[in-house]
């Protein structure tokens, strides 16, 4: 039994090792040193692993205070090598297995995921548009070489610039002095000149200086068209109307040298007088009347007027049969008689008339006694029922000026007489004013030198 008691207590001694129970740190390790199928277990228990690591840690942190400290020494290196090494798989697990304790993780891998596949499509489209690049490259390059091509001969054949447009035109009526109106287009900025030269050029009128142009504010109010002024600022109506009048009456008509003139300065007084403007007695209307037949129906031919051939002549305002009669007979008279020379035959007797030649302005004395005042080729008129009560001859006017609705005319003093006077009249508005004003100054200016003598100045 002794010898025995060796050999089997080396056995003994030799099986004791594997029967005596392990330290808490070797039991940890043995389920560590297991290859594969630690790992598995570990990735379908991470969770669980991990927990009974984190157990297994606190645990074997107690025995190193007891017995078994030399072997924790030994194996103390050799132990963290292999914790390092084993932990690497339990610490970070596959994304597979991860748990929902990690948002941010998770997010970043979502992130990751989604992205991929943007970056991939637009990476083909980028490789797509490259390659229609390269396809449409030279097709670009031959469409640019033709496009220049065609553009150039279209740059050659470019159509001519466009002339200037044409300014806008404006329509003109004048009424002559035989009924006849006369139209015509200006530019928009034509100047009276321009239309009163068109129609002188139409009558064939050289002397055109006694002629004007008129606009008609009523049946009695004309106002001289500015010919030195657009016109369109002087008219209020487009298109408007104007008369071709006599603005200048000859004092002495016999001066005129052409007989075309003659014959419109006969035709404004017939005018005036069958208008009743210019007034006169029975004898000068039957007198007047009579050359004024003979001008225009020539000598008398009872075969060819008849009895009553004066019914459609108009010779005045209030025309009567007795008056016709009386016209009749005189023209009756008149043998070999041409119509030139009828007409300077009325001229003879029209400018004798006390309103021959006179541009009457309404207006009021300074007692408001309602008058006419007539400007003419000798001076001023004042009227009053159409009888002369006063009369001014420009060597007489020192000086005719206004001021608002008012008209003054200063008076050269006589031998009798020390002190200069002035005379004031009372017209219908400021305009009207003025306008006597402006007609004062074109008659003095037109017929001072034909007179005598002159007033010194006309302001």
């Amino acid at each position: 039994m002794e010898g025995a008691g060796p050999g089997d207590n080396s056995k003994e001694g030799q099986d004791k090792p594997s029967e005596t129970p392990s330290s808490p740190a070797e039991e940890q390790l043995k389920p560590r040193n297991r290859s594969s199928a630690g790992r598995g277990l570990s990735r379908l228990f991470s969770s669980f692993l991990k927990r009974r690591s984190q157990c297994s840690e606190g645990e074997g942190a107690v025995p190193d205070n007891t017995g078994g400290g030399d072997k924790d020494k030994e194996a103390g290196p050799e132990v963290q090598e292999e914790e390092v090494l084993l932990k690497a798989p339990i610490a970070d697990p596959e994304p597979e297995l991860r748990t929902e304790g990690d948002p941010a993780l998770d997010l970043h891998s979502l992130s990751s995921v989604e992205t991929q596949p943007a970056q991939e499509d637009q990476d083909t489209e980028e490789e797509e548009e490259e390659e229609e690049e390269k396809q449409a490259g030279p097709k670009t390059k031959g469409g640019k070489e033709r496009g220049d091509s065609e553009s150039k001969p279209t740059e050659e054949s470019k159509p001519a610039p466009k002339p200037p447009r044409k300014p806008r035109a404006m329509r003109y009526k004048v009424s002559l002095l035989d009924e006849e109106v006369y139209e015509c287009e200006l530019d928009k900025h034509a100047k009276g000149q321009e239309l009163f030269a068109k129609v002188c050029d139409h009558l064939n009128l050289l002397e055109k200086d006694y002629y004007g142009l008129a606009i008609w504010e009523s049946s009695t109010v004309k106002t001289w068209l500015d010919l030195t002024k657009e016109i369109r600022k002087q008219v209020q109506e487009v298109p408007c109307s104007l008369t071709f009048n006599v603005k200048f009456y000859p004092p002495d008509p016999t001066q005129l040298t052409e007989d075309i003139t003659r014959y419109y300065l006969c035709l404004q007084l017939r005018k005036d007088i069958a208008s009743g403007r210019l007034p006169c007695s029975f004898v000068t209307l039957a007198l007047l009347g009579s050359y004024t037949v003979q001008s225009e129906l020539g000598e008398y031919d009872p075969d060819l007027h008849g009895t009553d051939y004066l019914s459609q002549v108009r010779l005045a305002p209030n025309q009567t049969k007795e008056l016709e009669e009386k016209v009749m007979a005189l023209h009756r008279t008149y043998r070999s008689m041409t119509p030139a020379q009828a007409d300077q035959q009325f001229l003879e007797n029209a400018k004798k008339l006390s309103m021959y030649g006179l541009d009457l302005h309404q207006a009021k004395d300074l007692e408001g006694v309602e008058i006419m005042i007539g400007v003419c080729s000798s001076g001023l008129h004042v009227y009053k029922d159409k009888l002369r009560i006063n009369r001014f001859s420009w060597p007489k006017v020192l000086k005719i000026s206004y001021k608002r609705s008012s008209f003054f005319i200063k008076i050269r003093p006589s031998e009798q007489e020390q002190y200069e006077s002035t005379i004031g009249f009372k017209l219908p508005n400021y305009r009207a004013s003025k306008k006597l004003w402006k007609v004062c100054v074109e008659h003095h200016t037109f017929f001072r030198g034909l007179q005598g003598s002159c007033p010194q100045t006309t302001e």
